[in-house]
């Protein structure tokens, strides 16, 4: 057994991942064994100011703190930290990575957009659906949603947009970023019908556990309509009394279902199944991938 672990540092919240992976016959399987997420909200900070706040600087550093307390208790033989859409648009990018590497010791990577998407398509899930099929991956996160389309387990493009559940919330995406959004959908697809899609994001998640579906079932994109009319009829607080949200969560999660939808409309899909992975569990696929062609690896 290897054990490892993954730090996703979004514009919405912050993520620790620690997934044990066991080889069995060819395949490695891949358990989570625990997931902790701290809704920090760096996003706020960035898409309104262009900059992340001395508050918002002490909490990441204490949460990567606490992550890599918890890292080592586990005893993870590796682990990378990605920050994302937030960490990249902030005009102090640079000095909060230092500043976070000398509070906690840990080092954070901050990607950008394709590389996002590159991860998040290092889940292999391409490889447990129909090979003769196209499939368009769609992963909604609170500063951009990535895109990647793909056919025969080939990628065929893939693109960031800054378009996210913070960015919306705080009215910080404009009608072009949506025109070039929705352009890039029709101009890639067209050749590729028909399409089934594939949801990732934390939003997209909880719309499929609302839904009620079973496990690898796909999810009806007249439902998610279905879901997001149900929402809007609710107040935030609403959404978080009667219908039992978290707060960091009722909020995003119409703006998220906006996303998704435009995505299927435009791309012309009927259904989109939701895996239930991230960018987190990329990592830790790529942190495999990185050591499972050495020599003596401490399989038990």
């Amino acid at each position: 057994m290897l054990k490892f672990a993954a730090i996703d540092i979004g514009s919405n919240a912050v993520r620790l991942l620690l997934c044990n992976v066991f080889e069995e016959g060819d395949e490695p399987v891949f358990k989570k064994a625990e997931l902790v997420r701290m809704p920090i909200r760096l996003g706020e900070d960035v898409f309104r100011y262009g900059k992340i706040s001395e508050e918002k600087k002490m909490l990441l550093a204490k949460s990567m703190r606490a992550f890599k307390i918890l890292i080592d208790v586990f005893g993870a033989i590796d682990y990378r930290a990605c920050a994302t859409s937030a960490m990249r648009d902030a005009s102090n990018s640079q000095e909060i990575v230092d500043f976070v590497r000398k509070y906690s010791d840990v080092s954070i990577d901050v990607i950008d957009g394709k590389t996002e998407a590159h991860i998040i398509y290092s889940n292999h899930i391409a490889e447990h659906l129909e090979y003769d099929q196209s499939y368009l991956y769609i992963d909604v996160g609170g500063g951009s949603t990535e895109l990647t389309l793909f056919s025969k387990n080939k990628i065929i493009a893939a693109q960031s947009f800054n378009i996210g559940t913070i960015r919306l919330l705080h009215d910080q995406v404009k009608k072009e970023t949506w025109s070039i959004f929705k352009d890039w959908i029709r101009n890639n697809t067209s050749a590729y019908h028909p399409l089934t899609a594939i949801g990732s994001g934390g939003n997209i998640n909880k719309l499929f556990k609302m839904a009620d579906r079973k496990e690898h079932k796909p999810l009806a994109t007249e439902r998610i309509k279905e879901i997001y009319d149900f929402l809007k009829e609710y107040s935030l607080e609403e959404r978080i009394l009667k219908l039992g949200l978290n707060p960091d969560r009722a909020d995003v999660i119409i703006p998220a279902t906006k996303v998704l939808l435009t995505a299927l409309k435009t791309a012309e899909i009927d259904q989109v199944f939701v895996p239930q992975v991230g960018l987190s569990d990329g990592i830790v696929h790529l942190l495999y991938d990185k050591y499972k062609g050495m020599p003596e690896l401490p399989f038990s």
